[in-house]
């Protein structure tokens, strides 16, 4: 229970920030419903397509949107001058690893649950079943773990906006051909039964990495 507090104490503060300054959620919202609506004009999408890229649509506004909170989410402690207290702070580094990460996961979630009705809107394709949602979820998990870890990681680093992205595009290619053919699967009428090889790839990536990001991040932090 200790460490669960030390955790929710982490995550209730990145709360309160946000609800202070509004600056991850903003940005993210805004990049993301940007992102879709240039797609939409770009493809000129119609009822015998939409069905092909609105997966790779979705995945690319998500992926994108959530590099932006990732960043900031790194970037705000490092330029308030907290990041060195929260290292300092009597805490097992893996306990600042999972508040960072919870606080990230909720911020992208909130982003998708904005983000999926607009798109089933413009596109008229249902995407609000518990199946896609499912998928989205696994996938926002692995993305969450792997860039929250890489975040931390290019914070030190001169170029560190661009950093990120280079870091964690290459590593998060598995979550991306999942979650792509998950959903174009789903869209075409499948089953949760029909894609769970795309599921078991998801939850496997998930606990590999959540793992690895837990025992690495103490070493990433260290001066």
């Amino acid at each position: 229970m200790s460490f669960l507090r030390k955790v929710l104490a982490i995550v209730w503060k990145d709360v309160r920030a946000e609800l202070r300054t509004k600056d991850i959620l903003s940005s993210m919202l805004v990049f993301a419903g940007l992102s879709v609506l240039i797609f939409q004009f770009a493809f000129d999408l119609r009822a015998d397509n939409v069905r092909l890229v609105l997966p790779g649509v979705l995945w690319i506004a998500i992926t994108f949107a959530g590099v932006l909170g990732l960043n900031r989410s790194f970037i705000l402690e490092q330029d308030r001058g907290s990041l060195e207290g929260l290292l300092l702070a009597p805490v097992d580094r893996s306990a600042i690893y999972f508040g960072k990460l919870i606080g990230n996961l909720l911020f992208i979630f909130i982003v998708e649950l904005l983000l999926l009705p607009l798109m089933t809107v413009l596109f008229n394709v249902w995407l609000l079943s518990p199946a896609l949602l499912l998928v989205v979820a696994l996938g926002t998990v692995g993305y969450a773990a792997v860039g929250t870890l890489f975040a931390a990681l290019s914070i030190n680093t001169r170029a560190r906006e661009v950093m990120l992205p280079i870091l964690l595009f290459p590593v998060m290619v598995p979550v991306f051909v999942a979650g792509v053919q998950a959903v174009s699967r789903l869209l075409d009428g499948d089953s949760l039964a029909d894609i769970v090889r795309w599921v078991q790839l998801l939850v496997a990536y998930d606990a590999i990495f959540l793992a690895a990001a837990m025992l690495l991040f103490d070493f990433v932090v260290e001066e």
